[in-house]
C-alpha cells in the first residue's frame, strides 16, 4: 500500500499555467481559422455577386441586340421601327415584324366596334393575339386585341375595346412584333428590375438587379446623340446596362440617399449596327 501511494505522489500532472497556455494557442488557432473562414467566404459571395451581375448583364445586352437589330422589319410607311425615350434611365420601343402574317378589310366597318370582316385568309392570327390595323393611304392606325379569330367567315372580333375610329376597306392587319424596355425604380426601390412589355399588357420583369439602362444613337454623318430626331438617320445604338448585386457589401458605407450606396456595380457596353431602318 505505501508502495503505491508513493507512486501516486510522484505521479506529475498538468499545472494551472500549463492548462492556460493550452488554452490560449487552442483560442489563436481557433480564431485564425475562423478568419480563414470569414474572409473565404467573403470572397465566394464577393465573386458569386460579381457572377451574377455579369450573367444578367450579358442575357440584357444579348435580348436588346436581338430586338434592336430586328427593329423597322417590314413595317408599314409612317410606324417607326424604334422610339426611344430619353428618361434617364431611358426608355425603348422596339417594333417590327417577323412572319408575313396579314389580311385587309373586304368592307368599311360601320361602327368602331364592329367586327373586321375581312378579304384575305386569317388563319394566321389567334385570339388573344394584340394586332396592328391601318389605313395604307392616310398611314395612321393603331393596335388592338383580337377576341375571336372566325377562319370560315374571314371575321375577326375585338369585344373588349372598340378601335378609334371606323376603318374603311382595304384597311390592313398586321401582325407585328412591338416591346418596350425600362428600368422599374419605383415598385421596390431596394430591387431595381429591367422591364419588358407588350402592347395593352402589364410590364414583366426581365432581369433582376438592373439598375441603369443608357442608350445612344449614332448618326450616319458619325455624331453620337442622346435622342436622335430623325429615327431614318441612326446607324447605330450604343447599349450601356448597369448591373447590381444582389447583396450589399457589409463593409461598405451607406449613404441613405443613394439607393444604390453599399452595392456593388458594374456597367457592360455594346453596339448593335442596324439593318432595317
Amino acid at each position: 500500500m505505501k508502495v503505491i501511494l508513493r507512486k501516486i505522489r510522484q505521479s506529475d500532472g498538468f499545472s494551472l499555467l500549463e492548462v492556460l497556455i493550452a488554452l490560449t494557442v487552442t483560442s489563436i488557432i481557433t480564431l485564425a481559422v475562423f478568419r480563414a473562414y470569414v474572409t473565404q467566404h467573403k470572397n465566394y459571395m464577393t465573386q458569386d455577386d460579381i457572377t451574377e451581375i455579369q450573367q444578367n448583364a450579358r442575357v440584357v445586352i444579348d435580348e436588346l441586340t436581338r430586338h434592336i437589330r430586328m427593329a423597322g422589319n417590314q413595317l408599314p410607311q409612317g410606324l417607326q421601327g424604334i422610339t426611344p425615350a430619353n428618361t434617364n434611365p431611358d426608355t425603348i420601343t422596339l417594333t417590327y415584324r417577323t412572319n408575313n402574317c396579314d389580311s385587309y378589310l373586304s368592307s368599311a366597318m360601320p361602327l368602331p366596334s364592329a367586327e373586321l370582316k375581312c378579304g384575305a385568309d386569317v388563319s394566321c392570327f389567334h385570339d388573344d393575339q394584340w394586332v396592328y390595323i391601318f389605313e395604307p393611304d392616310s398611314g395612321g392606325g393603331e393596335w388592338f386585341l383580337i377576341t375571336h379569330v372566325q377562319t370560315g367567315s374571314k371575321h375577326i372580333q375585338h369585344n373588349t375595346m372598340p378601335l378609334s375610329k371606323c376603318y374603311g376597306a382595304d384597311a390592313i392587319l398586321l401582325s407585328m412584333n412591338q416591346i418596350k424596355f425600362f428600368v422599374d425604380h419605383t415598385t421596390d426601390p431596394q430591387h431595381p428590375t429591367l422591364m419588358m412589355q407588350l402592347p395593352g399588357q402589364t410590364p414583366q420583369i426581365f432581369a433582376d438587379n438592373i439598375t441603369d439602362l443608357q442608350f445612344q444613337y449614332k448618326l450616319k454623318n458619325g455624331t453620337i446623340v442622346d435622342q436622335p430626331v430623325l429615327i431614318n438617320d441612326v446607324t447605330e445604338v450604343l447599349i450601356s446596362v448597369t448591373g447590381r448585386s444582389r447583396n450589399p457589401d457589409y463593409e461598405a458605407t451607406i449613404v441613405a440617399e443613394d439607393p444604390n450606396s453599399g452595392y456593388r456595380l458594374r456597367t457592360y457596353t455594346s453596339t448593335v449596327n442596324l439593318r432595317n431602318i
